[in-house]
């Protein structure tokens, strides 16, 4: 959702180099995006969701295609896809896409009939949408056009929502420990739709009900914390009925410190929860702020004030907290280079939740827009056939241990709990998924040798941190190091400082 902006804060890139127990040519940075040729994805059911936050429909078509499919993803959750507020005045930030102005297919992420072909292309790649859905209000602004062309007034939009469908409270939210307050008045000054109105409902449900039919195959809810949960149950139950035999995926934005009137569990009926706590205790254990380490995180759960594991989305980062926005708090970014690598190497071992990866556009300023023409037009991701993950779009998701570890959690998702765990009290840790698969983490600034007790059966494994199985599965990708491991599960093996190293039955050598 679009939130008054706090800033983000960068850190510096730690760099390093993964080198292993016998010699290795060098290897990238965690954080450096190479070109992978490996093996195709397992055959495992894939589990993990990407954010390709403001990429174009035809971008994100082409990345289904050639890099997300072949390398496990399970599904993209696109930026809002209705027609959005437009605002050259303010250099078109990423923020206007949370302003609605109709539910016409129309954004500057390309037209309906592209959004169609990008569906069906991903779809065909083994890949699912999810559509991010803002449904709690629509623009903040007395008047303007959107990006198809409709002109609006705040309440008035055309068509579709007059002054009788918004709440009318017309103030911004003030207290978060006041339940009405928070559902019936406006986020930030947008005006808020009275999702108590079946006029209202009906509209909502109109306009989701054409993204299923279209082949979208589930829904980010923004704001969900401000619709009333019951009201929003009543939308997405309307939905449903209407889709009876798709099983749509719903994850909602509730952002609960646990200390307010409205919690995520209120929202556990209508589908899972992102829980925004996860993130900031995976940030506070790497940056190792009050105390906190790595070795810490082992009993990380429900313990800790999270959803269950059944009921969380879980994420390093996302949109809203890479620039500080969403009540603050210590996350982790790609400025942080390879610390935020191994911060993801941990949330894709640890079997908690169902992770969601961002991929980023570089910013400086934190209501920046993505990178675009001087008319706003977005620029391409792909030129000259080739994704250009460089400087303007960051690609975190391309990262080989962020990539690699999507592999190890395809691969590892039967065994839901941690085995093995080993740490030296502090910041270098280590665990298993069962005989499925081994990490190790070395987060000090101190290399790190060991002998590892794991599940694994004996044999050669690929650092998959580093590169996977090439094509035939006779090697490892991108000169990955070679890991042995005996017969009774054991291997040796040095960490260099802020390091990781991942094996995993499915890229176990061949020979």
């Amino acid at each position: 959702m679009w939130k008054i902006v706090l800033g983000a804060v960068s850190a510096s890139s730690l760099l390093g180099l993964v080198m292993l127990f016998s010699p290795s040519a060098l290897v990238p940075a965690l954080s450096s995006e190479v070109s992978l040729t490996q093996a195709p994805a397992a055959s495992a059911t894939p589990t993990t969701l990407v954010h390709l936050f403001e990429w174009t429909w035809a971008d994100i078509a082409t990345e289904c295609e050639t890099y997300l499919g072949p390398n496990g993803y399970r599904a993209v959750q696109i930026s809002p896809p209705h027609e959005h507020i437009v605002l050259a005045d303010y250099g078109y930030p990423w923020w206007q896409r949370y302003q609605v102005v109709s539910y016409q297919l129309e954004s500057r992420s390309g037209s309906r009939a592209d959004l169609q072909a990008m569906i069906d292309r991903c779809r065909d790649a083994g890949v699912a949408i999810y559509a991010d859905a803002v449904i709690n209000h629509m623009t903040g602004f007395e008047s303007g056009v959107g990006s198809a062309g409709t002109r609006f007034s705040k309440y008035d939009y055309p068509d579709l929502y007059a002054s009788e469908d918004f709440h009318n409270c017309r103030q911004p939210v003030t207290n978060y420990d006041d339940a009405e307050n928070v559902t019936q008045c406006e986020l930030v000054g947008l005006a808020d739709l009275n999702t108590s109105s079946n006029a209202v409902q009906t509209t909502i449900v109109d306009y989701m009900s054409e993204l299923v039919d279209m082949g979208v195959a589930g829904f980010r809810i923004d704001a969900a914390k401000h619709i009333r949960n019951e009201e929003l149950g009543q939308i997405l139950d309307q939905l449903r009925d209407r889709h009876p035999d798709t099983n749509l995926y719903i994850y909602q934005e509730v952002i609960d410190p646990g200390t307010e009137a409205i919690r995520k569990q209120d929202f556990y009926d209508s589908g899972n929860v992102l829980d925004f706590k996860y993130g900031r205790f995976i940030g506070e254990a790497f940056l190792g702020l009050e105390g906190e380490t790595l070795a810490n995180l082992q009993t990380l759960g429900e313990g800790w004030g999270l959803a269950p594991s059944s009921q969380a989305v879980v994420f390093t980062d996302n949109h809203d907290k890479q620039r500080g926005h969403g009540g603050g708090g210590d996350y982790l970014t790609y400025k942080n280079g390879d610390l935020y690598a191994l911060a993801n190497v941990f949330m894709l071992a640890f079997p908690y939740g169902k992770p969601q990866v961002m991929s980023s556009f570089a910013f400086d300023d934190s209501e920046q827009g993505p990178p675009a023409e001087a008319d706003g037009t977005t620029r391409p991701v792909y030129q000259n056939g080739q994704a250009n993950c460089s400087d303007e779009w960051v690609c975190e998701h391309r990262w080989p241990a962020i990539s690699g570890m999507v592999g190890f959690r395809n691969a590892t998702q039967s065994v839901a709990e941690v085995t093995n765990w080993w740490s030296n009290q502090a910041n270098q840790i280590a665990f298993g998924r069962g005989n499925l698969g081994f990490v190790a983490i070395n987060r000090e600034a101190e290399p790190l040798t060991h002998t590892f007790q794991t599940q694994l059966p004996q044999g050669r494994y690929c650092n998959v941190v580093q590169g996977g199985l090439s094509a035939d599965g006779a090697a490892c990708a991108n000169n990955a190091k070679v890991v042995l491991v005996n017969r009774a599960g054991q291997f040796t093996a040095t960490l260099p400082e802020m390091t990781a190293l991942a094996l995993h039955v499915e890229a176990k050598l061949s020979r």
